[in-house]
């Protein structure tokens, strides 16, 4: 029996997860820099919330490759459920052309997490949710975590956000 589609029924085709590194050190001209104390306790205050509210299970978590997002990467992976685990990505770096991923997306169907840095996030999310770089859509944290999710229609939409100042 076949069922037709309600216009007020909500129809998932993705879940993407966009996090921004924790607190990291501050070094002049150092593109290596680690987590900081705070940046690993915000993290582990964040790996709670997850046990206690695990997510989906991802195609993976994708880093950029600085030392910073793939700490941050590798604290959360243990609390979540991964087919191919923590791989470094091209294009996640600060100042990545954000159009590269949204083109990367179109086409995929499978849940991800992508650990990055600003203000790449900001607007690879502004450009998903408002197809403008420009607009501030999404205020990030270090640490946080924003859930997109996209429905059969290609529309983004903004599904929860959380970050460690709320969680206990």
């Amino acid at each position: 029996m076949t069922t037709a589609h309600n216009p007020g029924e909500h129809r998932k085709t993705m879940y993407l997860y966009l996090v921004q590194h924790g607190e990291a050190e501050v070094r002049d001209g150092e593109t290596e820099r680690s987590l900081t104390g705070e940046g690993m306790a915000a993290l582990r205050r964040m790996t709670a919330f997850l046990d206690r509210r695990p997510l989906p299970p991802l195609e993976a978590i994708f880093h950029s490759g600085k030392l910073r997002a793939r700490q941050t990467a590798e604290l959360l992976s243990p609390h979540i459920q991964t087919a191919r685990g923590v791989q470094a990505a091209d294009d996640l770096a600060p100042n990545s052309d954000p159009k590269i991923w949204a083109r990367k997306l179109r086409d995929m169907t499978v849940d991800l997490m992508l650990v990055g840095h600003m203000p790449h996030l900001s607007r690879l999310a502004s450009l998903l949710l408002a197809h403008d770089t420009n607009v501030s859509v999404v205020q990030f944290h270090n640490a946080g975590i924003v859930g997109l999710e996209r429905d059969i229609d290609q529309i983004w939409r903004v599904d929860w956000i959380v970050i460690p100042q709320i969680v206990p």
